[in-house]
């Protein structure tokens, strides 16, 4: 089984941050669960002791039988990743409430998480996360359709504080269908050990929904690849989140080496991009996922549908009501309960060399976009596409050098809400000049690897450039550009 056959059967991505959110200028109640800071060194002392220790083996197996390689609580992986970002000038005869700063900005980010896990039997797992986020995104992350450092996590809500925090915590159940077994490596949420190749699957309690869905080899980490939202994951899915990037809910599917199909249901949040979530039975977001594999040559096709319920605005009920009374239309005014968002979307990968660590990327999107975004980015069509290119050939086998682009579009409601001065929580400049973002981006990643004892450790260091034109999807603004340098540091 090819590691790219692997990996899309697995549905694990090392390192991922979650897709950012943004907060929605409405105040709202917050139900933050939070660690207090003592025991959260308890805790992080405990699990520095566990990934000291060595793992002891699990009983032996019949052959082909799926189980761990150690019964006991594990430190999986610890990361901490800190991103310097500058905003160049830009061309800005006009702004509003969500543009880019016009003189430019600079800002940095850190964020610092542990990732825990316990395997008790070979078809149950157990997974605990705490991660913490500081600083703040150029321009306060907004301006433009998709934001530049996709680490940001906005905290400008009230009461969510910039401390630890439990980003996951959930139950995952495998029932095998066949006896062929393939390893799978310690990583960030993958206990180690062996895995049937044909399963059902559950997950359920804490989660990232990017987790399960819309993955990528070549662009999908803003840790250690793209950084714009854009590149890692298809920016037209607006999918259920609270403001840090986590919601409740469950995914089940069926993996095989060929194929794959999961379905998933999360909590909406309460307003757009806020941190209380809804109720399952009164908002989520649903999706289905379809993987197809070729293991002989590596290529990954993933079909993506999705459809969410909230009590969400309406863009052009928003101009309707504004145009009648004179006033400035406000699109969460318009929102009512039981509204839905119906979206697709095609992303596919495709190795070309240097075992599998070379190759391109493709990814489609599309949304509705009758509906106010509601958990993400705000583009209602997206269409990127890239690859990745190994160190191998100049004799820095574990660098990469990475390059996409990027061009996305509203629908008719929503450039119509912003040309009359309407604004979200990314975009709003007051009047709008419409044409579609266009983003170029590239990044050169270099890593080094050592050992100390049993721990093993990575370190990175990744200058990024990207360019962005008609920021905001206005032409009368921009072009702008953004510079990074991200170091990034796991265990």
């Amino acid at each position: 089984m090819s590691p790219q056959a692997l990996t899309a059967a697995r549905g694990v991505t090392k390192n991922r941050a979650p897709r950012p959110r943004r907060v929605h200028p409405q105040n709202e109640r917050l139900l933050v669960t939070t660690l207090p800071c003592a025991r959260l060194a308890r805790l992080g002392t405990l699990l520095l002791m566990l990934a000291a220790v060595p793992a002891r083996a699990a009983e032996p197996v019949s052959g082909g039988t799926p189980a761990p390689e150690s019964d006991r609580p594990l430190l999986l992986a610890a990361q901490y990743t800190f991103i310097e970002q500058r905003q160049s000038s830009l061309e800005s005869p006009y702004q509003g409430i969500r543009s880019l700063h016009p003189d430019g900005d600079r800002q940095g980010t850190h964020t610092l998480g542990f990732y825990s896990g316990w395997a008790p039997s070979g078809w149950g797992q157990l997974y605990l996360d705490a991660e913490k986020f500081m600083g703040a995104g150029v321009s306060a992350g907004t301006g433009v359709g998709s934001v530049s450092n996709g680490d940001v996590i906005h905290a400008g809500a009230p009461g969510l504080k910039k401390e630890f925090y439990i980003a996951r915590l959930y139950a995952r159940f495998m029932l095998p269908l066949s006896s062929e077994a393939a390893p799978v490596s310690r990583a960030q949420d993958q206990i180690p050990g062996t895995e049937a190749t044909r399963r059902l699957e559950l997950k359920i309690g804490r989660l990232s929904v990017a987790d399960d869905f819309d993955h990528n080899s070549f662009a999908n980490a803003a840790r250690t690849q793209f950084l714009t939202t854009a590149l890692w994951n298809n920016s037209a899915w607006d999918f259920a989140a609270n403001t840090r990037g986590y919601s409740d809910g469950f995914v089940i599917g069926y993996v095989s080496p060929a194929w794959s199909l999961r379905y998933g249901a999360y909590r909406m949040p309460l307003s757009a991009n806020g941190q209380t979530l809804e109720t399952l039975s009164r908002a989520r977001g649903e999706n289905l996922e379809l993987t197809l594999t070729a293991p002989a040559v590596g290529t990954v096709v993933r079909l993506l549908a999705y459809r969410n319920t909230a009590r969400m605005g309406d863009y052009a009920e928003a101009v309707a009501t504004a145009a009648a009374t004179g006033a400035v239309p406000a699109v969460a005014a318009t929102d009512s309960q039981g509204r839905h968002k119906t979206g697709f979307g095609l992303n596919a990968e495709q190795p070309l060399a240097d075992d599998g660590n070379t190759g391109l990327f493709l990814r489609l999107g599309w949304q509705d976009g009758s509906t106010e975004d509601f958990a993400f980015t705000e583009d209602d069509q997206q269409a990127s596409g890239g690859g990745q290119l190994s160190g191998v050939h100049w004799a820095r086998s574990e660098d990469r050098l990475g390059v996409g682009v990027v061009l996305e579009g509203l629908s008719d409601a929503h450039r119509a809400y912003l040309a009359a001065g309407g604004s979200g929580f990314l975009l709003g400049d007051g009047r709008l000049n419409y044409a579609r973002e266009q983003i170029l981006e590239t990044y050169y990643r270099a890593q080094w690897d050592w050992s100390t004892g049993r721990i093993a450790l990575r370190a990175q260091l990744t200058p990024d450039f990207q360019y962005v034109r008609n920021p905001g999807f206005n032409q009368d603004r921009g072009p702008v550009r953004f510079f990074a340098l991200r170091v990034h540091l796991e265990y």
